[in-house]
């Protein structure tokens, strides 16, 4: 390639517009990318942050808000009621990467992230990338609330 004479000498720091193209492109992977190694990790955006109250306080949740056979899901927490006046807590944290559970379908617990599902029953797993069940929490019923400490 001849060099025009008004041109300037090249110099080892000029970049080409191949290696600049590269380069962009790569940094657009990687920025368009972050949102879904997030919901891999600890404090998923998708499904929320550290779960369950503070250590030392309760939740509480009326009893008529948890339908016999099913559960409901209040501040990262799991209550269920699998069997009439039969009350459960699971920490709703996906032991898998740390997302928050977001849904109960039936008599089981769906974390957003990667499909796994615990049983309502005892938090087991029952479909995983899962390897561990939800952390079993303690609830007692005090007059019309369920009370999870």
């Amino acid at each position: 390639m001849s060099r025009m004479p008004d041109q300037p000498e090249p110099d080892d720091r000029d970049v080409d517009r191949r290696t600049l193209l590269r380069v962009a492109g790569v940094g657009g992977v990687i920025v368009a990318g972050a949102p879904v190694l997030a919901a891999c990790g600890g404090t998923s955006s998708a499904g929320g942050t550290a779960s369950g109250p503070a250590p030392g306080s309760s939740l509480q949740v009326p009893v008529a808000s948890v339908p016999v056979g099913s559960g409901v899901i209040a501040d990262g927490t799991v209550v269920a009621q699998p069997a009439a006046g039969t009350f459960l807590a699971f920490d709703g944290t996906c032991p898998h990467q740390g997302c928050v559970v977001s849904a109960i379908q039936g008599d089981l617990v769906i974390c957003p992230c990667h499909g796994s599902t615990f049983s309502l029953k005892d938090g087991s797993v029952q479909q995983g990338p899962a390897q561990q069940g939800l952390a079993k929490r303690t609830a007692t019923v005090k007059g019309d609330q369920v009370v999870v400490s």
